[in-house]
């Protein structure tokens, strides 16, 4: 375990922290292998009931690390595949994990991040922390965590903030079914621990098995999930590598508008 994951065994829970809070949790690769194994160890574990998943510091995850973006914006587009499909494994594997999840949000989530809570199966929020799926600022779409968002959120909502990047609040995150429930910074571990204390009454055959029955009759399985994963990689890599992706990336990492902002009047 490298340090930008922490993973820490209290009785039969396993608490990890993505532990990047000088660039505000963001990914990169070392994050997305080491939380990916990380995750599967633990499935693999029968000493463990639960995983709660947080963020070290402030921040929950602020998505995508900047020196990541800017390799990625360079980079062929295979690279690109490539890089996308290995985040698609991580959604993919803390979605199907066999134990319940809890997504401790504590700060504000962007992009991946918010993929993340969608993958858990239970998120807890505090109130003021700020959510957005910005991609198409960048001349992007949130293609990896969509299949996610949109099961957690439904179709309507996830038209209307994939094709507008607003930022929004966390009692908006509660409202479309991002967050099941919203609470006070100083509440929140407390919030945690008697949701804790709920899940550990279950039996964990079956929570495994109801796990599984919720996704199998909301329409997902893994090989389902890992077949729309390849097409997914397939247009962000080639979006990255579009005109109109690569003058959105190199705007933001120049912290300027991009062209079409000033073309629109906006």
């Amino acid at each position: 375990m490298t340090d930008s994951i922490l993973n820490e065994r209290r009785g039969a829970v396993a608490w990890l922290s993505l532990n990047r809070p000088q660039v505000h949790n963001a990914f990169d690769d070392d994050l997305i292998a080491t939380l990916t194994a990380a995750l599967a160890q633990i499935d693999a574990d029968p000493a463990v009931r639960c995983v709660v998943l947080s963020g070290s510091g402030s921040t929950f995850s602020a998505g995508a690390d900047l020196n990541w973006m800017r390799g990625m914006a360079a980079a062929s587009e295979q690279e690109n595949r490539e890089d996308s499909l290995r985040l698609a494994r991580l959604m993919r594997t803390l979605q199907f994990l066999s134990k319940p999840t809890i997504a401790r949000v504590n700060g504000a989530a962007y992009g991946g991040g918010v993929g993340l809570v969608a993958c858990c199966d239970i998120a807890i929020g505090v109130d003021g922390t700020k959510f957005a799926l910005s991609e198409v600022k960048l001349g992007l779409v949130p293609a990896v965590i969509s299949p996610y968002v949109i099961a957690a959120i439904g179709l309507r909502e996830a038209r209307r903030l994939f094709v507008s990047g607003e930022v929004f609040d966390a009692a908006e995150a509660h409202r479309i079914g991002l967050l099941h429930a919203v609470v006070a910074g100083d509440a929140l571990d407390e919030t945690i621990e008697r949701q804790l204390h709920f899940l550990a009454k279950a039996g964990p055959q079956a929570q495994r098995e109801a796990k599984q029955l919720a996704l199998r009759i909301g329409g997902t399985d893994p090989a389902a999930a890992e077949r729309l994963d390849v097409e997914n990689a397939e247009l962000i890599a080639r979006l990255r590598v579009s005109p109109e992706g690569q003058q959105g990336l190199s705007a933001f990492l120049d912290k300027r508008a991009p062209a079409w902002v000033g073309a629109a009047g906006a």
